[in-house]
C-alpha cells in the first residue's frame, strides 16, 4: 500500500477505509477502533457488519463510509452470513472464477449482536472453521437503541433495563467472558484489544486477518454516551481498563496465552469507575467487591499464560 506515515518501525497508511463525516457520536471510540483495523484489512477485504452502531451511523442513505465491500446484516446472523459468503468465494476460485488470493472475510458486530443474539451463529461459524475475521465492537450495552444492557455489561453499571434505584445496584450479573467462549471452540487466534493502544490494536488485526481459519478479536470501545463521560476522556478511560485489569490485553495463539500490554502493578478499579457516570451511585463495598473479583480473575489469566507458556520437559 502507498502513502505510509512511519511511527519509529511501524508504518501506518494515510488511506482512510472508514472515512471521516459519518455520524457517531464525539469521542466515540468505537468508530475510531474501526478506523484502525480499516486501515490495516486494506482494500481486499469484504465486512459483514451487524445492525448496531457502526452500522447506523455509517450508511445513511445516500451516503456511506465504507470504501471497501459492506454488507449489513441482522443481529442474530453475521456468522452465517459470512460463512455464506467466505464458502461461495471459494468455489469461485475453484472454477476459476476468481483468481486465487486470499480475501480477508470480516465481521463487524457489537456485544449485543455478538455475546446476545449473535451468539448462535458465531459459535456454528467458529466451529465449522471457517476462515475469517470476527471482530466484537464492545461498547457494554445496546447503546444504538437506548443503552439497554447486554450480557457484556459489567456488574453494577447502571442502564435503562437494569437501572440503579433504592433497591437496585444496576447489573447484577457479571460482565460474559466472550474471548474465552470464543476460545473454547479451539480456533487459532484470539485476542483482546482497545483503541487507547492503537499498534497493538492493528498488530492483532493484522494477525487475526493472516490466519487460516477462524479468529476473534474482541475490542472494548468506550462510549462517552452510555457510560456518562466527557467525550475527550474516552481514551484515558480505555488505558484505564486495562491498567486497573478490568479488560487485560492479551493473545491466545494457538491455545497459548500472552499479555500484550504488560501491567506489573495493576491500578485501583475505583481510578476506572469513579470516572463513569454509569457507576456513581456504587457504594465502597461495591467497590471493594469489584475489586476483589478482577483481582481474581487477572489472577486466572495470569496463571494461563504461565501454564500454556511453561518449558516442556
Amino acid at each position: 500500500m502507498e502513502n505510509y506515515v512511519t511511527f519509529g518501525r511501524r508504518q501506518v497508511t494515510k488511506e482512510e477505509n472508514f472515512t471521516p463525516g459519518h455520524r457517531a457520536c464525539v469521542g466515540c471510540a468505537e468508530a475510531l477502533a474501526v478506523r484502525l483495523a480499516c486501515k490495516v484489512l486494506g482494500k481486499n477485504t469484504i465486512v459483514v457488519n451487524a445492525t448496531g452502531c457502526m452500522e447506523v451511523i455509517s450508511t445513511p442513505l445516500p451516503t456511506t463510509a465504507w470504501e471497501i465491500p459492506w454488507i449489513h446484516t441482522i443481529f442474530e446472523n453475521t456468522g452465517a452470513v459470512v460463512s455464506g459468503v467466505e464458502a461461495g468465494l471459494k468455489v469461485l476460485m475453484r472454477k476459476g472464477k476468481r483468481s486465487q488470493r486470499k480475501v480477508n472475510m470480516v465481521v463487524m458486530a457489537g456485544d449485543g449482536g455478538t455475546s446476545d443474539i449473535g451468539l448462535q451463529a458465531l459459535s456454528g461459524a467458529l466451529e465449522r472453521g471457517h476462515d475469517f475475521l470476527y471482530i466484537c465492537l464492545d461498547n457494554e450495552a445496546y447503546m444504538n437503541t437506548g443503552i439497554q444492557r447486554s450480557s457484556a455489561t459489567p456488574y453494577g453499571a447502571s442502564t435503562t433495563t437494569a437501572p440503579a434505584g433504592k433497591k437496585s445496584i444496576g447489573q447484577i450479573t457479571w460482565k460474559k467472558n466472550m474471548p474465552e467462549v470464543a476460545a473454547a471452540h479451539d480456533i487459532p487466534y484470539v485476542a483482546t484489544a482497545c483503541p487507547s493502544y492503537p499498534f497493538d490494536l492493528m498488530d492483532k488485526v493484522a494477525k487475526g486477518a493472516a490466519m487460516l481459519g477462524p479468529a476473534y478479536i474482541h475490542i472494548l470501545s468506550v462510549c462517552p454516551t452510555g457510560w456518562r463521560l466527557a467525550p475527550d476522556l474516552a481514551i484515558e478511560v480505555g488505558r484505564l481498563a486495562v491498567r486497573t485489569g478490568i479488560f487485560p490485553l492479551y493473545e491466545i495463539e494457538n491455545g497459548k496465552y500472552r499479555f500484550t500490554v504488560k501491567t506489573p502493578k495493576l491500578k485501583p478499579v475505583e481510578e476506572y469507575l469513579k470516572m463513569q457516570g454509569r457507576f456513581r451511585h456504587l457504594a465502597e463495598k461495591d467497590i471493594a467487591h469489584i475489586q476483589d473479583r478482577v483481582n481474581q480473575e487477572y489472577a486466572k489469566l495470569q496463571d494461563k499464560v504461565a501454564l500454556t507458556n511453561k518449558p516442556e520437559d
